[in-house]
């Protein structure tokens, strides 16, 4: 077979969801990238609990939706996969840079970003090749991606309070991953940065939303 695969570029529209509503009394602005198999807008019912008068929550969506499970009921969605992974990588930074565009934040709130399981690896692409100043990081029971360095992150290193997050039954992240990945953590943000474990598996701990605050 003599097939060849080409690319075409074109315009999408995709959608993202907020929670509580930006006013004067707005504290901290969130930026949560859900995991896979998640929409956005049920994502959101993590921050719930958090002061309504005080967080604004912006929650962007991963643009390749697919039903879940075999009654093709329930729609979830990803953000990347092994093919054509660097182009995704790009077409997802665009979109975020709309996202951003589009709420426009001021710049005297506090910026807390989180990412959950594959929601870690689109945080740190977008605020490493951003540059995206925030107060917070919080990577919270998902994997670094492997080709960042150190460097990325030098400009965080003076305002920034870093932390990783996980359960210690953490079917994905067992005790040999995590071995890895606290290094890896370290290399990049170096030994002021926070390690918090929980008790439980792979979930996001909505409990311990109220310490990055």
């Amino acid at each position: 077979m003599n097939s060849t695969e080409k690319e075409t570029t074109y315009f999408s529209t995709n959608t993202y969801s907020t929670l509580n509503k930006m006013t004067d009394k707005t504290k901290n602005i969130w930026l949560v990238f859900h995991g896979i198999g998640y929409l956005s807008k049920y994502f959101l019912k993590y921050f719930n609990e958090l002061n309504v008068e005080e967080n604004y929550i912006v929650a962007p969506q991963a643009p390749s939706k697919y039903y879940l499970g075999s009654k093709y009921k329930h729609v979830g969605a990803s953000w990347l996969t092994k093919e054509n992974t660097k182009k995704e990588i790009e077409n997802v930074m665009h979109y975020l840079d709309t996202v951003l565009k589009n709420e426009d934040f001021p710049i005297d709130k506090n910026l807390l970003i989180l990412g959950y399981s594959q929601g870690v690896s689109i945080a740190l692409r977008y605020v490493a090749s951003r540059k995206l100043k925030c107060s917070q990081l919080v990577l919270m029971s998902g994997g670094i991606p492997s080709e960042l360095e150190g460097d990325n992150f030098e400009f965080l290193k003076t305002h920034t309070e870093v932390s990783l997050v996980y359960g210690t039954q953490d079917d994905y992240l067992n005790e040999k991953v995590m071995e890895n990945e606290k290094k890896h953590f370290y290399e990049l943000f170096g030994n002021s940065a926070k390690i918090i474990s929980f008790e439980g598996g792979h979930i996001l701990k909505k409990e311990l939303l109220n310490e990055f605050l």
